[in-house]
């Protein structure tokens, strides 16, 4: 993961003490940051609005859902 989770961290309240050490960088809470990164990918490949398209727009619709869950595991670092 990357330093974009450790600033969500921060701005959700897991401050650093004075030795520069935070809640967030503890494995767990890392874990759960992966989670919801890996949930979210998920959600946008998988996850149907339930409406019928062509083959054609649905191939499309498809195609656009990998890419967004792609740009989601490159913006968060996701392994």
């Amino acid at each position: 993961m990357n330093e974009r989770i450790k600033e969500l961290a921060i701005e959700a309240g897991y401050m650093e003490d004075n030795f520069g050490i935070g809640h967030w960088d503890m494995p767990e809470c890392k874990n759960f940051a992966e989670l919801i990164i890996r949930e979210c990918m998920h959600v946008a490949v998988y996850k149907s609005d339930g409406m019928i398209f062509t083959a054609d727009i649905a191939g499309h619709r498809a195609a656009g859902r990998e890419i967004a869950a792609k740009m989601i595991k490159q913006h968060f670092g996701v392994e």
